[in-house]
């Protein structure tokens, strides 16, 4: 499994697949708007050349924050989540952040577990923050 910064040839390579592949993620042009903000940084997990999961962070003047941790359907349960968690971490700290955040839905408990093995503290909510009607609960490290 390789972990490197994504690049717009990788976005190019899953772009038409993001919500078949990878479910319930923004669209095309959201991420790569993403890609073009100089704040925004994003990484890809490669299985054999194929990626299998990617991540992103945005730096702001308070913190840094996680903007999402997304895998292929397919290649789910394989802690790849895990290895883009650990390298988001990372990249936080080689910026010298005071701490790292992130919202997640309120119904996805395998990633608020997670995220709690890893140290963050629930320390906020979004009500209908998802769809209109899922809450989102903030949580956050401090590094």
């Amino acid at each position: 499994m390789i972990i490197e910064k994504m690049t717009f040839s990788d976005f190019e390579c899953i772009k038409d697949i993001l919500q078949t592949d990878f479910d319930e993620f923004w669209n095309s042009n959201i991420l790569k708007s993403e890609l073009e903000n100089e704040n925004s940084k994003y990484i890809v997990a490669k299985e054999n050349n194929e990626i299998v999961g990617f991540a992103g962070i945005i730096i702001t003047p308070v913190d840094i924050e996680i903007t999402n941790i997304v895998t292929k359907k397919t290649n789910r349960k394989k802690g790849i989540g895990k290895l883009l968690l650990d390298k988001l971490i990372k990249m936080a700290k080689e910026i010298n952040s005071e701490s790292i955040s992130l919202e997640v839905n309120e119904n996805n408990s395998i990633a608020i577990h997670l995220y709690e093995c890893y140290g963050f503290k629930k320390v906020g909510l979004r009500k209908k923050y998802y769809n209109g009607k899922d809450n989102a609960i903030i949580m956050t490290k401090v590094l």
